[in-house]
């Protein structure tokens, strides 16, 4: 059985470095140099937008600059998410994707983890729009894509609303706005919720371990813990901006939940 390296590298205060990695990584999978691999990691303050998208389209700009949010634009397409220390992002680097050809697919197979993780935590979620789950009819995942074909190599990221400040949200949104006004809706925080509003027991480290377990099963491997990344992944993510401190996460980290360098589970 193949393993999945779980890395929990993360610069909280530094989101251009985070999505650095987000890149280093990828390109480090694809060239061969690391084998497949899953970060967790998490933003203190941040507005993510999509590759083809404008802030100035998407974002409040006013509102970022009033909370000190910082404005990032990562590879994959998409909208507008906002990241919050109580939020959790979720990256996969894998190769080869079990013959699939296109990003719907890496979406398809990836999304059923996560929604299988959801789901043995007692909630009831749903995918829709391929890219998106939710709960009732309120989004609690978002997921972007992409797919480098010639090296049969993908690459997927999400965020996990955990619990995010849905009036910061709301504020920062330009979309969101625009769709409460089209639908008549009258605050735009009533279009996502937070995992810990569905089901209030369940914990942000309860979400990580079983997202884990459930990428595992999907993907048929055995996953390993690794608190720094790789002198390849390194190289790469310090060309566009130099890392920040650098230091594992403190998900899973707590007393009796530590892990060694290359311990399998």
């Amino acid at each position: 059985m193949s393993e999945l390296r779980v890395v929990f590298t993360e610069t909280p205060v530094n989101p251009w470095t985070n999505l650095a990695w987000e890149g280093a990584f990828l390109h480090s999978r694809c060239s061969d140099r690391t084998v497949d691999a899953s970060r967790i990691w998490q933003n203190n303050n941040a507005v993510e937008i999509g590759a083809f998208q404008r802030a100035s389209e998407e974002v409040n700009l006013e509102y970022p600059e009033r909370i000190e949010a910082g404005i990032v634009k990562r590879f994959t397409e998409g909208v507008a998410v906002y990241q919050d220390p109580v939020s959790l992002n979720f990256a996969l680097s894998v190769k080869p994707i079990n013959g699939k050809d296109n990003a719907d697919c890496l979406c398809t197979d990836i999304l059923k983890g996560v929604d299988r993780a959801l789901e043995e935590l007692g909630l009831n979620p749903s995918v829709q729009n391929v890219n998106d789950i939710i709960i009732g009819d309120r989004k609690v995942v978002g997921v972007a894509a992409s797919l480098r074909g010639k090296q049969n190599c993908g690459f997927i990221h999400e965020t996990v609303l955990y619990s995010v400040n849905l009036d910061v949200l709301a504020s920062l949104s330009k979309i969101l706005l625009k769709k409460r006004s089209d639908k008549g809706i009258s605050s735009a925080k009533y279009r996502v919720t937070n995992n810990s509003v569905s089901k209030p027991r369940v914990r942000v480290e309860d979400i990580v371990r079983a997202l884990i377990k459930s990428f595992m099963e999907i993907l048929d491997m055995k996953a390993w813990y690794s608190d720094l990344p790789r002198p390849r992944e390194i190289e790469v993510a310090e060309k566009p901006s130099p890392p920040s401190i650098v230091r594992p996460s403190g998900i899973l980290r707590e007393k009796g939940n530590s892990t060694r360098e290359g311990q399998v589970i």
